[in-house]
């Protein structure tokens, strides 16, 4: 495909029209497979070139296509530069990043590689009920997913060892905090942020197969309206 081809050129912004015209493309069946060629590519652009711009394009088209099983070795090289974009300051960039991230912590054999990432000590910052709601309840999707994930029988019949600095030990760790922020955003202004900081919580306490009920946000959201 004549476009792939542009991902090479030398200048930034012919590098993103490509994406973008990829991920246009990528919404056709019979061009999909073609797209999908170029997986590992736009990661690589993705992960090593530092342009918001470039962020944005390059993983919407990533987030508009399968995951296939060969782009595993690459997913985990890269993961520490999707971590950082993660928690760069182009909101943005963020969406895109986590929403890949939430879709990786989905298949068993990344998860740890997510986990284990090194993140800023101020990662809970992004839990923050002054973030944009778009970004807030994409990472607590992420949260979510992480916590599903890290209780399964499957993951928790290995002992798994975590760095001091990793995702784990800043949202799982004795020392987290992570509690005390979904408590302030199951009163935050937009339902669908709360909502799924309820589920969150759920996630944290119950086994996998129990599902949030809408009885669960009601009675957090009265009993903090209520100051009891």
């Amino acid at each position: 495909m004549l476009v792939g081809s542009m991902l090479d050129d030398k200048d930034n912004s012919v590098k993103i029209q490509a994406l973008n015209a990829l991920k246009a493309f990528s919404g056709i069946r019979k061009f999909r497979l073609k797209i999908q060629e170029h997986f590992i590519k736009v990661l690589e652009l993705t992960s090593t070139i530092w342009d918001s711009e470039l962020h944005i394009a390059g993983l919407r088209l990533l987030n508009n296509l399968p995951l296939p099983d060969f782009v595993y070795p690459q997913l985990r090289r890269v993961m520490p530069a999707l971590m950082e974009i993660l928690q760069s300051d182009c909101i943005l960039a963020q969406v895109q990043a986590v929403r890949l991230l939430s879709y990786v912590a989905q298949k068993n054999d990344l998860l740890y590689d997510i986990l284990n990432c090194q993140v800023h000590a101020n990662f809970l910052n992004l839990f923050q009920s002054t973030q944009p709601g778009s970004l807030l309840f994409e990472v607590l999707v992420f949260a979510e997913r992480l916590s599903e994930g890290r209780n399964t029988p499957h993951y928790r019949a290995v002992k798994w060892h975590y760095n001091e600095q990793s995702l784990h030990e800043a949202l799982f760790g004795d020392q987290s905090r992570l509690a005390d922020r979904l408590l302030a955003l199951v009163i935050h202004p937009e339902e669908e942020v709360q909502i799924q900081a309820c589920k969150v919580i759920v996630s944290l306490q119950c086994p996998q197969d129990v599902r949030v009920q809408p009885s669960f946000c009601q009675t957090s959201r009265s009993y903090f309206n209520n100051g009891e």
